[in-house]
């Protein structure tokens, strides 16, 4: 099984220099999610799935996270920029189909799944073969479902992302893999990147984007009925999916 070639194509040529400003901004939030539900774990051996141009990894490096990194990538031009920034922690970085993961079982500790199953085909084949490799792993997504998400199919295209989740619904998924979830966390993005996505709005839609976030970050039960992202930390059990055994 391998990943569409239209797909493919895309990807391919996805990471230049336009966007990497934002890309980087973005990874700063993402590495410090991860940073954050791993600091109880103890872990020396890290591989990062679908590292795109490697912006979360240049935060990991900077922030002393792993010493031994290794990366796994389907996108030519994201291995590439992923080996232009220098990062002194990560040993290898192999380009992959989407779906085999070319090392052994149980090879690494921890596995890092960051914004990637959202862009995935056959999500669960991807997550046994995270399983395969690991102990432990971290997933984040973005939370993109609402009573509207229909509606905008379009819009969720241009970004490439083909699967929509609510936190609940992730947590289902890899439950039903058999993973255990021992932490999960929903979030939201750094006021920075809310700055970013609208330096351009006009004012009234800023000034509604700043009351709407700060209410939400204060009042815990808003920030988790609507939030950016949902990151989980889970362990393998040894358990696969099993239906119909009641």
């Amino acid at each position: 099984m391998k990943v569409d070639n239209n797909l493919k194509e895309k990807y391919d040529t996805q990471y230049g220099e336009d966007l990497e400003e934002w890309r980087i901004l973005g990874g700063r939030g993402k590495a410090n999610n991860i940073i954050d539900i791993s600091s109880e774990l103890d872990f020396k051996t890290v591989i990062d799935i679908g590292s795109g141009d490697g912006s979360v990894l240049y935060w990991l490096d900077k922030k002393g996270f792993c010493d031994h990194i290794k990366s796994v990538e389907i996108s030519e031009s994201g291995i590439a920029a992923i080996q232009s920034k220098g990062l002194k922690s990560i040993k290898e970085i192999k380009l992959f189909d989407g779906y085999e993961i070319p090392y052994s079982t149980d090879e690494f500790d921890l596995a890092l799944c960051s914004h990637v199953i959202e862009h995935v085909e056959y999500p669960r084949r991807l997550i046994r073969e995270i399983m395969r490799v690991s102990k432990y792993q971290i997933f984040e997504i973005p939370i993109d479902f609402s009573k509207y998400v229909d509606t905008q199919v379009e819009h969720f295209l241009s970004y490439g992302h083909i699967n929509i989740y609510a936190p609940q619904t992730f947590r289902f998924l890899l439950k039903s893999e058999g993973l255990e979830v021992l932490s999960f966390k929903n979030l939201l993005y750094e006021k920075a990147v809310y700055q970013h996505i609208y330096r351009e709005q006009k004012w009234y839609k800023k000034i509604k984007m700043y009351i709407s976030t700060a209410l939400r970050r204060h009042i815990k039960f808003l920030g988790n009925r609507r939030p950016n992202v949902t990151i989980v930390l889970t362990k393998k059990t040894g358990r696969s999916l099993q239906i119909m055994n009641q």
